[in-house]
């Protein structure tokens, strides 16, 4: 049994960041989420929100008190600029007696990042998530009202990964030996098509989907009248029609740290059924 442990979170109301702070709370640990208005704040019972902002780092250093895990992000602020202040943050958590340390990767190289990883103060662990699928809801306005998804390159792959997965494996780094200086990739338990993943919605929601697939042409198209940039479009265009191996390939992180195997599409999609317009059960 782990001795029960005080992690902060921050992040701790986006996607990850929530299911980080589940998971804590589930195996029995005490959690603080960060945040720069508690009063606003709609956590779980048991956690407690505590105030602070990440590019103001001082600001950290009551909720940082009696801490001994720190759950970190890459970006911070109103405009989620790259955080520039990894180096007092550690310094900060190096004070305070943290003794553990996880970091959400941003998809790229981020100075916050870089700083944890030259950190030989505490023991660090990066989190590299490939797409999660939580991604799925954003086809949800468009099957509820017309019971279709419209997508280009409906046959690219992808592993994509429970974000509960995500928080589990960020608090077993948390608050267990064995994960000093270690970066995880966390997939999914299987590669999946778009079309795998509209019928994985019809069944769990019981009535069916069409998928529609648009051109590339198509797709700039309504990437530009979304207000997307041109930079914005040649990332989907490269990532949709030439997705990373690393992006499709599964790896059994999430079993080897939580002991348990990966959350399947079809498990995530029963979940969330009543956001895509379930009738009843699947």
């Amino acid at each position: 049994m782990t001795t029960s442990q005080n992690v902060l979170v921050t992040g701790a109301t986006g996607t990850v960041g929530r299911q980080v702070v589940a998971e804590l709370l589930a195996r029995g640990h005490a959690v603080r989420a960060l945040t720069r208005d508690p009063a606003k704040a709609d956590f779980p019972d048991g956690v407690k929100a505590v105030r602070g902002d990440l590019t103001d780092p001082d600001s950290l250093a009551p909720a940082l008190e009696g801490v001994t895990g720190l759950h970190l992000i890459t970006f911070g602020g109103a405009c989620f600029a790259p955080l520039e202040t990894g180096p007092r943050i550690l310094e900060l958590a190096r004070a305070a007696g943290v003794r553990r340390v996880t970091v959400l990767h941003g998809g790229g190289p981020s100075p916050l990042e870089d700083a944890v990883r030259a950190d030989d103060g505490v023991d660090w662990t990066v989190l590299m998530p490939v797409e999660f699928m939580s991604n799925a809801l954003e086809w949800a306005p468009g099957i509820v009202d017309a019971d279709e998804v419209r997508e280009p390159f409906a046959g690219r792959l992808s592993a994509m990964v429970h974000e509960g997965d995500i928080g589990a494996v960020a608090a077993v780094a948390l608050t267990e030996e064995g994960h000093a200086g270690r970066e995880y990739v966390i997939t999914g338990p299987e590669p999946l098509t778009v079309g795998d993943k509209v019928a994985a919605l019809a069944a769990a929601r019981g009535r069916e989907i069409s998928l529609v697939e648009l051109t590339r042409e198509q797709a700039i198209t309504r990437w530009r009248a979304a207000g997307h940039s041109e930079d914005v479009i040649g990332f989907l265009l490269e990532v949709y029609g030439n997705t990373p191996e690393v992006g499709r390939t599964v790896v059994d992180t999430v079993e080897k740290v939580t002991g348990r195997p990966a959350r399947t599409f079809a498990e995530w999609a029963a979940e969330h059924a009543a956001a895509f317009g379930a009738t009843g059960a699947a």
